[in-house]
């Protein structure tokens, strides 16, 4: 397969220089046989050229990778001047025809089109599968059977909370349904069909173990009955064994390293750790699918309905009732079944005996993703507050927070001094924490102190009774805002302080209750008295999951501001003296 590119780009400041877009990667089954560039200057003049080996050479390992071959050659420029045009022409050859580069008319934000064409010429006689997305909104032409052309594409503007960019972006896909890598033919008329290839090819083969060790996880696991148990002291038992370090290696970086030499040298990539996992779970009669999946923050589908290598990470399914249990093998720490914030809510492909099938990856709901937080609040006639305070995170939240456990003293009271910046002179006394990776909670006690919390004037202290949980950034504001928007984790919070005011003040005035309900969320807020000397407040945050419009952003962040103005509203107490 020979891919060639022609490309002319302009720069009009420093903020595109990394849109020239000449970086090109290559490897032993990756051969590049043509590489130039020219620079123009903004009259149009030549004033550089730049032949193949006048590029700059470089090595595409990532950091906390332990080998590839992958290899980079790139164009670096300094410019003199604004605007410059870059000329950049390059060939490429695969021996490999898994991957067809595909095409994105819009590269990305702030990239504008003023023409692009794409054409394949298919002399296999081989079928090649195509789709596009989003195609009839731009009006990109259709020439022929394979070929397509753009012409005067707008630049599109990044908003706040947008879906992913391919989602509103036009986008083409391309797959033989047949090919070949590094010398091992596939199947790919349909998800079933390539993802038996996968398995028999790729993986099934490598999961042998030694002796010895099926030996030993047979006899960890001889007297538990249940096969989740059983997944449990293996998933424990890989933990303990191994750790995680990046492989880039066999067959375009796809196929696992074999699961005996994992547990010899106790490392993997996510390919071999999770491949490993399985060939343990094989010798104990609990069956497991290998599962292919786009890894990361963001929430990323394979395509249910176009079939090809796609995906970044690989991760473990355990069949349970008509469900799945998760298993991320990449983490020496992660609680048995826990994937949030990196695997949850999306489309999976995993591996069976049968084929390959697209499965949903478990989805995290809001009321699940609680954070609880309680204090025990005690203010001087000065202002200045004593506080113990107990969080409990659970969901994707028990991610954002069980983190700071694995960290020096030092920095975990950096960690709660940044949690809590709009405290001004906070010393933290005390932390601890206990991590139930049973139940999947994490708990964090803190006792703090700060000067001077609540403003004093004259005879009056004003307090802020929302003293641990406080929104204060507020969306982007649009005047005519172009996207939809979505929110992929929703979540809620719930928090409880017992303020104690000091002794001859009395309580001048208090907020009155607060109930908002919204298509997004739901805010409460009250605060009570409970003696002469003891004020409760209550709070609760429940942020939905949900895609919108973008006539309902507006909406959105008129919400999220009314949020704020209660969180940072303050109560008065006067002194008796």
């Amino acid at each position: 397969m020979v891919y060639t590119n022609k490309r002319i780009v302009t720069i009009l400041n420093s903020s595109g220089n990394s849109k020239v877009g000449t970086t090109v990667g290559y490897d032993e089954n990756i051969s590049i046989k043509k590489l130039e560039a020219r620079i123009f200057n903004a009259s149009g003049e030549e004033i550089k050229k730049i032949k193949k080996n006048d590029f700059e050479d470089m090595s595409a390992v990532p950091g906390g990778t332990l080998y590839s071959d992958s290899r980079l050659k790139y164009l670096r420029y300094t410019p003199t001047e604004y605007p410059y045009t870059v000329l950049f022409e390059s060939e490429i050859e695969f021996n490999s025809t898994g991957f067809v580069p595909g095409w994105r008319p819009i590269e990305g934000y702030f990239i504008s089109t003023e023409q692009a064409t794409y054409h394949i010429s298919n002399l296999s006689g081989i079928e090649i599968k195509i789709k596009t997305t989003n195609f009839e909104d731009f009006k990109i032409e259709k020439l022929g059977e394979l070929s397509y052309r753009a012409s005067n594409l707008e630049a599109l503007k990044s908003e706040a909370y947008s879906p992913d960019f391919s989602q509103f972006a036009p986008v083409l896909k391309a797959t033989l349904t047949t090919f070949e890598m590094e010398g091992v033919k596939g199947s790919n008329a349909n998800w079933r069909d390539f993802g038996k290839w996968m398995n028999e090819s790729l993986v099934s083969h490598t999961q042998t173990l030694p002796a010895g060790v099926k030996t030993e996880i047979k006899n960890l696991t001889a007297a538990v009955p249940s096969d989740v148990e059983k997944a449990k002291i293996v998933y424990q038992y890989m933990q303990n064994k191994t750790r995680y370090i990046s492989v880039q290696v066999g067959i375009g970086g796809w196929k696992p390293m074999l699961a005996a030499d994992v547990h010899r040298l106790g490392y993997g990539d996510c390919k071999g750790l999770t491949n490993y996992t399985k060939a343990l779970l094989n010798e104990v009669g609990v069956e497991s699918y290998y599962t292919v999946i786009h890894g990361g923050p963001d929430i990323v589908n394979i395509d249910p309905s176009f079939s090809s290598i796609q995906g970044t990470h690989v991760i473990l399914a355990i069949p349970q009732d008509d469900d799945f249990i998760w298993l991320e093998c990449t983490s020496q720490t992660s609680p048995f079944g826990y994937n949030a914030n990196f695997t949850d809510d999306r489309d999976a492909l995993i591996l069976t005996p049968e084929g390959g099938k697209i499965v949903h990856t478990k989805i995290y709901r809001p009321s699940e993703n609680l954070l609880e937080t309680t204090a025990d609040i005690v203010l001087t006639a000065d202002g200045d507050m004593d506080a113990k305070i107990q969080m409990q995170s659970y969901g994707t939240q028990y991610g954002y927070h069980e983190d700071v456990q694995n960290k020096p003293a030092k920095d975990q009271a950096l960690h709660y001094k940044d949690y809590w910046n709009y405290i001004n002179n906070l010393d933290v006394i005390s932390m601890g924490h206990r991590n139930d990776k049973a139940t999947i909670a994490f708990t964090e006690d803190i006792s703090l102190r700060a000067k001077k919390y609540a403003s004093k004037t004259g005879d009056r202290l004003l307090l802020s009774p929302n003293v641990f949980n406080v929104l204060s950034n507020v969306p982007t504001r649009y005047r005519d805002r172009k996207l939809p928007f979505i929110i992929e984790r929703g979540y809620h919070d719930k928090d409880t302080y017992t303020i104690s005011i000091p002794e001859n003040f009395d309580i001048e005035a208090l907020q009155d209750d607060v109930l908002m309900t919204t298509p997004f969320g739901e805010y409460k807020s009250s605060i009570v008295k409970l003696s002469d000397d003891k004020l409760v407040f209550n709070r609760t945050f429940i942020l939905n999951t949900g895609a919108y419009a973008k006539e309902d952003y507006e909406a959105f962040r008129n919400f999220w501001i009314d949020v704020v103005k209660h969180d940072k509203s303050r109560i008065i107490l006067k002194s008796k003296l």
